[in-house]
């Protein structure tokens, strides 16, 4: 008989639905050769320092760092119950193999391991492997179930990221709250996080506006305008000048272009653009996706692919076909899929781009809560965008003379909408907000070099240079994703701070924890999160280091870095950071 041991219930109850173990015991299913049951979520986690050593239950300089020789975990005590049940169903003698069926990523398999060896199973494992909820999904998987030791190595990178996080931050959170009298946390991505809101911050509160003057001139449908006149005396005399003189074409640029249609979605493309549209926060978001995928209706969320493996050309025509009769922004429109664009195994490692299932095609909108709906929508809208014709446009620049001065008049004309007209259908279709970005270039009349027009009106127009704008979670997100990235090499698996799956809870944890705030969709920092930022070292507050991590993690995971000599370089840090900090500097 073989167990199954899933990451929540409701994943085991979906695979369970499909594998046959359809009798309901107390936190386990079971039948036709196999139990089922699951963790709920991390049933095991790295011991607070007070385990090594009672005389840490008080912060003091003269014990930094922290170094335990040997991980100890303890049992949250709401998890304590099922933690003893998975225990006994490993040792069941029934049992002679166990299929690790937790979410198929780096902290998946590091809350099947821990269970593993804390029960000190030794039966076989086989590791189950997918990326959609969706009952053929999992019957495949079954069919192709791995040895458990082919995740060796990415269980390793979870045991890594999991030692490094807790060593640097227990000692760098115990050290600058001992040197400043007052709870200070500080987190391998959180803390480089919040140093960009407050860098941000600065750059606002230290603006400057600056007041400069354009001079427009318009005539026989033609409308131009100057470059900037920081002087509004000049401003005046260029109009003077050319009220009522004549104006001529000097030249024109036509230029076709084309913009190609976008990606798919992965996570954090998914989470920036429902915060721009919708205002959904990037946990908001996730929750959501994590429910749909649940659902059978999403596939797995977690994912930083924005593409599909080749051998699900056949499902993906045949999803996109299904869900255009679903979706009313889509009545009347006619498109042509190229399904081979989103295609590419090389980009696909993990997981594939997020994408509706099958399942969805079946089911539709039926009994979903609104925001299920929305990113649901959303995610459709960018699968048919990006399986549709590229948008091509003629640009065209014109530029006139007018009394010695230049004035420029842009405009563009539509040659084939493309996708542009399934992204243009979907925005209309939401209400209001969705329309920041909608685009205002304007078609010019037909225009011919050495046109004159005569007898033109001019004026002119003040404005003022504007300073950056706060951060919004879409912003934040796609800096976060940046961050650090010239630092890394190109191949690099995972470039800036955190990974998709990890991003939305550190936003949420700086906002619980006073150093952030939310306003509107803007993301502002505390007077506590400003003061962090300022007093911590840059070795904590640069992108550099947890970028670093994050290769040096994919590495170890590929099995090309040494688990061991990446720890033992965490714990130098450790000890670096205490001995440079043992005072206050004056400033």
């Amino acid at each position: 008989m073989k167990l199954v041991i899933a990451e929540k219930p409701s994943v085991a109850q979906s695979i369970a639905g499909v594998i046959g173990a359809d009798e309901k015991k107390d936190g386990y299913l079971e039948g036709n050769g196999y139990l089922v049951s699951w963790c709920v979520g991390h049933l095991l986690e790295l011991a607070q320092p007070e385990a090594y050593g009672e005389q840490y239950a008080r912060w003091r300089y003269g014990d930094l760092p922290i170094l335990p020789e040997e991980w100890k975990y303890e049992v949250p005590k709401d998890k304590k119950k099922q933690l003893d049940l998975l225990c006994r169903l490993m040792k069941d003698k029934r049992v002679d193999s166990v299929v690790c069926g937790t979410d198929a990523g780096r902290e998946g398999e590091l809350i099947f391991r821990l269970v593993y060896q804390y029960a000190g199973c030794s039966k076989p494992m086989e590791r189950l492997w997918i990326s959609s909820m969706e009952d053929a999904a999992i019957r495949d998987g079954f069919e192709h179930l791995r040895p458990g030791s082919d995740y060796d190595k990415l269980y390793d990178a979870a045991v890594c990221r999991a030692g490094a996080d807790w060593l640097i931050g227990i000692n760098a959170t115990r050290l600058f709250s001992v040197l400043y009298h007052k709870t200070l946390t500080v987190g391998r991505v959180q803390t480089p996080t919040l140093k960009m809101l407050a860098d941000r911050d600065a750059k606002i509160t230290g603006f400057q506006k600056e007041k400069y003057h354009i001079v427009h001139i318009a005539g026989g449908g033609m409308e131009a305008a100057s470059d900037r006149f920081p002087d509004p005396g000049e401003a005046e005399s260029v109009k003077t000048a050319c009220g009522g003189a004549r104006a001529v074409c000097a030249s024109i640029h036509r230029e076709k272009k084309t913009e190609q249609p976008p990606k798919l979605y992965d996570l954090t493309t998914l989470q920036r653009e429902a915060n721009r549209l919708f205002g959904f926060t990037a946990k908001q978001t996730l929750d959501y996706a994590q429910t749909l995928y649940e659902k059978s209706l999403l596939t797995y969320p977690r994912t930083d692919s924005r593409f599909l493996s080749d051998d699900m050309e056949q499902t993906a025509a045949g999803i996109v076909t299904g869900i255009v009769p679903l979706l009313a922004f889509m009545e009347g429109a006619v498109f042509s899929a190229e399904i081979r664009r989103i295609l590419n195994n090389a980009k696909v490692s993990d997981h594939h781009a997020i994408i509706p299932t099958a399942e969805f095609v079946k089911q539709g909108f039926s009994g979903l809560a609104d925001s299920e709906r929305k990113l649901l929508s959303l995610v459709c809208c960018k699968l048919l965008c990006a399986v549709a014709p590229a948008h091509e446009y003629e640009a065209v620049t014109a530029v006139f003379t007018c009394a010695g001065q230049e004035f420029t008049a842009k405009g563009k004309t539509v040659l084939a909408a493309g996708w542009k007209d399934i992204d243009r259908r979907f925005r209309a279709s939401l209400k209001a907000d969705a329309d920041e970005d909608s685009e205002t270039v304007k078609e010019l009349p037909e225009l011919a070099e050495g046109q004159v027009f005569e007898d033109v009106a001019a004026s002119v127009t003040e404005h003022f240079t504007s300073p950056p704008k706060p951060y919004t979670e879409d912003t934040l997100l796609s800096a976060m994703e940046r961050a650090g990235a010239e630092d890394m090499p190109d191949d690099a698996e995972r470039k800036g701070l955190g990974t998709p799956a990890t991003r939305a809870s550190i936003l949420e944890k700086l906002v619980q924890m006073g150093f952030v705030q939310r306003k509107g969709k803007q993301l502002l920092p505390t007077k506590d999160g400003i003061n962090l930022a300022a007093v911590l070292p840059e070795a904590l507050t640069s992108p550099a280091l947890t970028a670093e991590w994050e290769t040096r993690l994919s590495e170890i995971a590929k099995g090309e870095a040494d688990p061991d000599e990446f720890m033992a370089g965490i714990e130098a840090q450790a000890r670096d950071l205490v001995t440079a900090y043992s005072c206050i500097s004056e400033d």
